[in-house]
């Protein structure tokens, strides 16, 4: 059989291609791609195994121990697992850490029922570090802006309108802020990493004018922002996204009361509404030292008090309330002095609706 393979992995990406990863499971939650599914040959105990029979008595041994631990029905039920998938996903490719004995197996058991499916030159690896290479070639090939604001102001809204827009907190799967933990679990950072670069070599693929961004910190929950982007981030422009306190409170209740709480309740039920309250207040005491004791607890008090009469009476103005105090003496004192510290010029200021209509006609940042 002629191995049917690619080393292109600039397309694989560029055109979202479907990838059956056959690492063991502790491999993929390791790090892996968007479009991946995992799909083992050998899961992590028989991987442990066979790699400690290649140690000490070579490749031959350690591959016959391999399809002897992967026989009978296992290899049926594995087998008609990637069948199947191959045949949903005709166009995609199939890997494993190096491109080799792993994913050549799996690819010589689909050719024999009838399937060619093309393996990737160099595996996970490879890929990986095509995708390092070309973050760093794309930051230093492309302008970015920052979308900024104070707390509430919508920057997210404003990304998620733009065409040359990347949500970092999409990608992070967490809100940026103290209370922006989300019900889904956070990718690893080899994971986020591989997605970012993903996202900004379609973007540069699509046009070379600039890629919008929020204007985060070095972290977005336990997720570090890769140091190039950081870099380039500290030099770039900034656009103010700007709300009056009232909307800013009406946008931070939408997202971190109603649309968390209906989100809580459905995911754990009758107890997502306690769940959802003890996950505020234990947010707000990763501040505690920031606040001082005195107004920590002042704010525990008022968040716990606006559950008890949002769910007693249906009336969210205590929310509005402990919302309106942490914005008005933590959040925007810490902001505006962050933003006075900022380097990068300020392009323009003005509403959500301003700051996206003049994005999608801006070309060029001129770095003068």
């Amino acid at each position: 059989m002629i191995k049917h393979a690619t080393s292109d992995y600039r397309n694989i990406f560029l055109e979202n291609k479907p990838l059956i990863d056959v690492r063991s499971p502790g491999e993929f939650l390791k790090g892996t791609f968007p479009t991946s599914c995992n799909i083992p040959l050998l899961n992590d105990e028989e991987r442990a195994a066979v790699g400690l029979c290649y140690k000490r008595h070579g490749q031959d041994a350690a591959i016959a121990l391999g399809h002897k631990l992967v026989t009978g029905t296992l290899r049926e039920e594995r087998l008609a697992a990637w069948v199947s998938l191959a045949k949903h996903h005709p166009a995609g490719c199939l890997y494993c850490f190096r491109g080799g004995l792993r994913s050549s197996i799996v690819q010589k058991w689909l050719n024999n029922e009838g399937i060619s499916y093309p393996l990737v030159n160099g595996g996970y690896k490879a890929m990986r570090r095509f995708l390092i290479e070309a973050l760093e070639e794309s930051l230093s090939d492309i302008d970015l802006v920052l979308v900024s604001g104070r707390t509430g102001v919508g920057k997210t809204r404003v990304i998620d309108k733009l065409d040359r827009g990347i949500d970092l907190e999409k990608l992070a799967k967490h809100r940026g802020s103290t209370f922006g933990k989300m019900l889904e679990k956070q990718p690893s950072q080899i994971s986020f990493e591989n997605e970012l670069s993903i996202s900004i070599l379609r973007a540069c693929a699509r046009s070379k004018a600039p890629i919008f961004i929020e204007d985060e910190g070095k972290l977005i929950g336990r997720i570090n922002l890769p140091s190039q982007l950081r870099s380039s981030m500290e030099k770039a422009p900034i656009v103010l996204v700007r709300a009056s306190l009232s909307d800013r409170i009406q946008t931070l209740l939408q997202d971190y009361v109603l649309d968390l709480g209906e989100e809580y309740s459905h995911f754990y039920g009758v107890s997502g509404k306690s769940q959802h309250r003890n996950r505020l207040i234990e947010d707000l005491s990763r501040i505690r030292r920031r606040l001082g004791g005195e107004k920590h607890e002042l704010l525990s008090k008022m968040i716990h008090d606006a559950f008890e009469i949002h769910w007693s009476k249906g009336c969210d103005s205590g929310h509005r309330e402990w919302i309106s105090e942490l914005l008005r003496t933590y959040y925007d004192p810490m902001y505006d002095y962050q933003l006075s510290q900022r380097k990068g010029r300020v392009l323009m200021k003005g509403t959500q609706s301003e700051v996206i209509a003049w994005a999608q006609d801006y070309k060029s940042c001129d770095r003068r």
